[in-house]
């Protein structure tokens, strides 16, 4: 995995006005939509994202997970749902095979949430593995671990939502 470079590059000085989001979950409504195929992964993305989003204050009756059967469907579903909530979490695992089908399935997925997001404003977060291993796709997933994907993505989407609210402030 790649490392996130952080700290401040010699002679920063920070610009006088920040607007950041904070990690706080309280009142928000999270939709997950998480891919069965590939679901050993996946399942273990969607805990990594659950206890994210909780350990952070979202109430778990302020989550709601829907499944689909695989990445090409998520799309569709967020496009569909992203009006109920404040921020979705898009969770699918698509391993490199012998074929093109990965190409076409990593792009629709892309280009689908990349226009969901737009068409709603809101933050879509995309929480999907595209390894070219089953190994690549295990480091990325531990559970219970905070180096998880789909925890990450969890703090991502609290960060983006109360960004867009303190932007419009």
């Amino acid at each position: 995995m790649a490392d996130n470079i952080t700290g401040n590059p010699t002679g920063y000085i920070p610009p006088n006005h920040c607007i950041e989001g904070s990690l706080d979950g309280k009142n928000q409504r999270i939709g997950i939509i998480c891919a069965k195929f590939n679901e050993r992964i996946t399942k273990s993305l969607l805990m990594g994202a659950i206890s994210g989003l909780t350990d952070h204050g979202v109430n778990e009756n302020s989550i709601a997970t829907h499944w689909v059967p695989g990445a090409f469907e998520v799309p569709v579903v967020a496009e569909t749902i992203f009006p109920a909530y404040d921020a979705l979490i898009a969770i699918a695992c698509v391993i490199r095979g012998d074929t093109p089908h990965f190409d076409y399935v990593c792009d629709a997925i892309t280009q689908g949430m990349t226009l969901a997001n737009a068409n709603h404003k809101k933050p879509g977060i995309f929480c999907v593995l595209t390894t070219n291993t089953k190994a690549e796709a295990d480091a990325r997933s531990t559970p219970n671990c905070t180096s998880n994907k789909g925890y990450e993505a969890a703090l991502t989407a609290l960060e983006m939502v109360n960004l867009l609210k303190a932007s419009a402030a």
